[in-house]
Parts: C-alpha cells; sequence; structure tokens
C-alpha cells in the first residue's frame, strides 16, 4: 500500500538521513549547481564591457548577481524544510495572493515602468517581477485543484471549465503589463498538469486549439508583436532596426564556431548585442564557449527537467498526487522557459523577455527558481521517506 509523503508521523521521518544516505537528490542538486555557476561566469563575462562603460565598476553586475544567487540559495534551503502539506493546505491562500499580486502592479504609482511594460514592484534591492512569483504560485494551487476535483475534472464540463476559468483570468492580468511570455510559460505548464491528471483528449484539443488562436491574434492585432514576428521571419530585411537584436545573436552563434574565441572574448557584447546579460546571455555563452558550451547547458537544463518529470512520477506512485503534479509543473515551467529563450538567443523563435533560469541576471528569477527547486528537493526529500516506510512495512525482502 502507498502512504502519502504528508502522512508520514514526525517520528518516523529522517530515516534515509540516519541510514547515512542523502536525503536530497544530489543529481537536481549536481545539475542546478552546475547552471548557477556558469551563469555567475557568464553574467560577469556579459557584463563585465556594459558595466566598466556605464557604472565605472567593471563588476557591478556580478557583485548584484552573487547577491541575488545567495538569497536564491537561502530561499531554496528554506522551501526545502517546508512540508509539503503546508504547500497544499495554503494553496487557495497563495492563488489569491498571485491575483494581488497581478493587480497591485498595474495600479498607477505603484508598479514600475520599464521599456512600456510595467511588470515590477519596488523592492529597495531590486524590482521585483511579480509574474515570476505568480508561476509558483498558480502551479500549487492548480496541483491542489486537481487532486481535489479529479473525478470531476475527468468527468464534467463543469469542472474543466474552472480551471480554464482561472487560468483565463490570471493570463489577462499578465497581458496587462504586458507579460505575453510569462502567459504563454503560465498556459503551457497549466496544460501540461492538466492533461496528465486525466482531461479528456477532446477537452485537451479544444482548448489548446482555442488557446493557440486567441495567442496568435494577440500578437497579429498588435503592433508591436506582429513587428517582432516579421523580424523574426527575415531578421536581415532590416538588420539595422528591427532585425537588429535577432541578427547580432546569430552572428555571435556564427564566431563561436566549435569552441567558441573563449571565455571573455566576445565582441557581440561590447558594442552591437543589447541585453547580452540578460535575455541573450545563451548567445555570449555561444560565442564564447561554442557548440561545446550551448550542448552542455542544454544538456544540464534536459537533466534538470528529467529529473522533475521522475521525482513527480516517483511522488505519484508513493500515494503523494499533489506532490506529483506540482514536480511536473515546476519541471515544465523551467524547462518551457529555457527552451524559448534559447530558442530566441537561436533565432528560430520571436523575441520574447524570458530569462534563462538560473542563469540570466536578475532577482526575480533568480530567487523564485531557487525556490522552486527547493520544493521539488522536498517533494524528492518526502518521496524517499514514503518509500521506506512502505518497505519497512512490508518488511524485508527474501
Amino acid at each position: 500500500m502507498s502512504v502519502p509523503a504528508q502522512a508520514i508521523p514526525s517520528r518516523m521521518r529522517g530515516n534515509a538521513a540516519r541510514r547515512g544516505r542523502c536525503p536530497w537528490d544530489r543529481l537536481l542538486l549536481a545539475m542546478a549547481g552546475a547552471l548557477l555557476g556558469l551563469g555567475l561566469v557568464m553574467v560577469t563575462s556579459a557584463s563585465i564591457g556594459i558595466a566598466d562603460r556605464h557604472l565605472g565598476d567593471p563588476f557591478y553586475f556580478f557583485q548584484r548577481q552573487l547577491l541575488f544567487v545567495v538569497l536564491g540559495l537561502g530561499a531554496g534551503a528554506f522551501a526545502s524544510r517546508v512540508p509539503l502539506l503546508f504547500w497544499q493546505r495554503s494553496a487557495p491562500s497563495l492563488l489569491a495572493l498571485a491575483f494581488l499580486l497581478l493587480l497591485l502592479v498595474l495600479v498607477p504609482g505603484v508598479g514600475h515602468e520599464v521599456n512600456g511594460s510595467t511588470r515590477w514592484l519596488p523592492m529597495g534591492l531590486f524590482h521585483f517581477q511579480v509574474s515570476e512569483l505568480a508561476k509558483l504560485l498558480v502551479l500549487v494551487y492548480l496541483a491542489d485543484f486537481l487532486v481535489r476535483r479529479n473525478e470531476e475534472l475527468r468527468a464534467s464540463v463543469q469542472g474543466f471549465l474552472i480551471p480554464v476559468a482561472l487560468l483565463g483570468a490570471l493570463c489577462t492580468l499578465l497581458l496587462l503589463e504586458p507579460d505575453f511570455g510569462a502567459a504563454v510559460v503560465l498556459l503551457t505548464s497549466a496544460f501540461g498538469m492538466m492533461y496528465l491528471a486525466g482531461v479528456r483528449l477532446w477537452q485537451f484539443a479544444a482548448l489548446l486549439s482555442v488557446s493557440a488562436a486567441a495567442l496568435a491574434a494577440l500578437a497579429f492585432f498588435s503592433p508591436y508583436r506582429w513587428a517582432r514576428v516579421v523580424s523574426f521571419l527575415n531578421p536581415w530585411n532590416d538588420p539595422y532596426d528591427s532585425g537588429f537584436q535577432l541578427t547580432q545573436s546569430l552572428i555571435a552563434f556564427g564566431r563561436g564556431e566549435w569552441l567558441g574565441v573563449g571565455l571573455g572574448g566576445s565582441i557581440q557584447k561590447l558594442f552591437y548585442l543589447p541585453e547580452a546579460h540578460t535575455d541573450f546571455l545563451f548567445a555570449v555563452l555561444a560565442e564564447e564557449l561554442g557548440l561545446l558550451g550551448t550542448v552542455t547547458v542544454i544538456l544540464l537544463f534536459t537533466t534538470l527537467v528529467w529529473r522533475a518529470v521522475l521525482t513527480g512520477a516517483r511522488a505519484e506512485r508513493a500515494g503523494s498526487v499533489f506532490a506529483g503534479y506540482l514536480a511536473y509543473g515546476i519541471g515544465f515551467w523551467i524547462g518551457l522557459q529555457a527552451f524559448v529563450n534559447i530558442g530566441v538567443n537561436m533565432g528560430v523563435l520571436p523575441t520574447k523577455g524570458l530569462t534563462l533560469p538560473l542563469m540570466s541576471y536578475g532577482g526575480s528569477s533568480m530567487v523564485v527558481t531557487c525556490l522552486s527547486l527547493g520544493v521539488l528537493l522536498r517533494i524528492g526529500y518526502e518521496t524517499a521517506e514514503a518509500e521506506a516506510l512502505a518497505v519497512g512495512e512490508r518488511g524485508p525482502a527474501r
């Protein structure tokens, strides 16, 4: 009989640690640590020129990114100690918090505007991008909803429309900022969770088709979004204006060849490539570390997402369905955001303002991603304890 991880008595936890086995997913930790370390190096390399030229301190962005990494590690360590039962019981409150944050940032005088988008709340040390935290909070609520209303979700249209309506309201708030990329990532991650929860195939296909049509219509009828699509299809048609960023990114990839021009040797980051240490960090990495570096990063992200999905499958088998759905959602979210960022840098997707998780410069993304990985580690920990308890109940194998 499988035992939900949150149902394990506190006196029976810690079996793995007492047996001398590491209670945390070491491979997941290794992948996350490698991405954090490589990201810190690349942020330093990509920003050293612009920081020296505009701020007089070549290591300005490195110092801030190092602080963000420390804050993120603290948030991840905290989340890894919080029982999953807390997240599940707090799911409705967390959804309300997500709505509150997304509404608050739209209040005139409260939200901070950058380049025509109002996505940030001033937090003193840095401006916090509320959509990053909102994505995690929504995934927590959706995981709880899929457990509580699973039968209704599978059997009736009403049960299916409730989460769709909630996602529609949340994405509307995201598009008002506007944050088209965050809306796409949230929708796709949520759809993946709903599909794994057993939504009927025709409902899933209809939802996917309607959402794709709506997003395409938004892109078509929004002048600046449509300009991005046009420049994406043929960036060389206007290489000094609308296609400038993408053409410079492609030049960086071309210069990198097999092994790159060497760490710190990028030319594109110095004079040509805008947002080199944030949205287009991967292009600088491709120029300096070449094909070998890009493939390494893709393999690191692939392994991390694979561990997240595997953790979700183990949690489901152990009886903690909420933990399983949440692990799937976190894995989908990180994987999709990395896929979109890398695709934009390589010119296979239209430009979107999405960071590369654990690597791009920015405090909001770093702290929330580390927090999410801490939750993922907690899922693996409680699942391991549940499995150990189930083995103990069955007795030693002959």
